[in-house]
C-alpha cells in the first residue's frame, strides 16, 4: 500500500504542471472501443486512450512509469516496468532525468557488481536510498532483493566476501561455513555460490556440528566482542538448524531508508 501511496502522492502532486497530460488533439484520430474506459495507445508503452462518456483523450503516464492495460478501473493505470506487458508498444517518452535519477519513477542498482546491497528508489525526481537486507542484491529486472548469485550482474563472492572452498564448487549438495570474520554469520555454499546466513542472537555456528548452537558450546567464539548475546535458555528444540529456505520476496519500498 505504501509504494502505490507513493505514487499517487507525487503523481497528484505533479499533475498541476503537467506530469500527467492530455495531448492537444485529443480526438485527433482517436476512437473509443467503448464509451468508457482506459486503452493502450499503438506502439507507445507509456501513454494511452482515455474514454469519458465517449469522447477519447490521449493520456502520458509519469516519466518511468508504463500504462497497464490490466490494471482495475479502480487502480492507478500507470505502474513499475516489471508489472507491465509491453509487448508492441516499445516506445516511451524521452527521459527526464537529472543528477540522481535515470526517470523520474523507478527503481534502479546502484553500486558495481562486487557493492550491489543498494538501489534508488526515485519518486517525481527525489532519489531515495535502501538498502537491501544483509546479505541480499537487488535484482533491477525484477525490482527486488535476492541471493547474490540469483542476480545476474553481482559478483555473489565479491560482494559477500567470500569463496566457496574447491570441495563445494561442482558439488550438488548444500554445504555450511561458518564465517571467519563473525562466529554468528555462516555461508549456505548452493552450487559453489555463497549465501550469507546469520544464527539468531545468543548462538554461533558450529563448524563441527554444521549447526547454529548455544555460543557458550563453540570454543572458539567464545571471546568475540561483536557477539550479541542472549541468555541461553532451556529449549525442547535443542539446537537451531540453519534456514535453507529462500528469502520471501518483498517490495523494495518496504526497506528501510538509507
Amino acid at each position: 500500500m505504501l509504494f502505490a501511496a507513493l505514487i499517487c502522492l507525487a503523481f497528484c502532486a505533479q499533475a498541476s504542471v503537467g506530469q500527467f497530460r492530455t495531448s492537444s488533439s485529443a480526438q485527433g484520430g482517436l476512437s473509443c472501443p467503448e464509451r468508457n474506459g482506459r486503452y493502450p495507445k499503438s506502439g507507445q508503452c507509456d501513454a494511452y486512450i482515455q474514454c469519458e462518456d465517449g469522447v477519447p483523450s490521449e493520456q502520458l503516464c509519469p516519466d518511468g512509469l508504463l500504462f497497464n492495460a490490466k490494471a482495475s478501473i479502480f487502480s492507478y493505470p500507470c505502474q513499475y516496468p516489471p508489472e507491465v506487458d509491453c509487448e508492441g508498444r516499445s516506445q516511451t517518452q524521452p527521459a527526464q532525468a537529472n543528477e540522481r535519477c535515470p526517470r523520474q519513477f523507478g527503481y534502479y542498482k546502484m553500486g558495481d557488481s562486487s557493492h550491489c546491497g543498494q538501489f534508488m528508489n526515485c519518486v517525481g525526481g527525489r532519489g531515495f536510498v535502501f538498502d537491501c537486507p544483509e546479505g541480499l542484491a537487488f535484482n533491477p529486472e525484477l525490482l527486488r532483493c535476492e541471493w547474490p548469485d540469483q542476480v545476474k550482474d553481482c559478483d555473489a563472492e565479491a560482494f559477500l566476501g567470500f569463496r566457496c572452498p574447491d570441495e563445494a564448487i561442482g558439488s550438488d549438495d548444500t554445504r555450511f561455513y561458518r564465517s571467519p570474520e563473525d562466529c554468528q554469520r555462516f555461508f549456505v555454499c548452493v552450487n559453489g555460490k555463497p549465501r550469507l546466513q546469520r544464527c539468531a542472537d545468543g548462538y554461533a555456528f558450529s563448524d563441527e556440528f554444521g549447526e547454529c548452537v548455544g555460543v557458550e558450546n563453540v570454543t572458539e567464539c567464545k571471546t568475540q566482542s561483536n557477539l550479541r548475546l542472549k541468555p541461553a535458555r532451556p529449549s525442547k528444540l535443542g539446537v537451531q538448524k540453519p534456514p535453507l529456505q529462500k528469502p520471501v520476496s518483498q517490495n523494495p519500498n518496504q526497506y528501510r531508508f538509507g
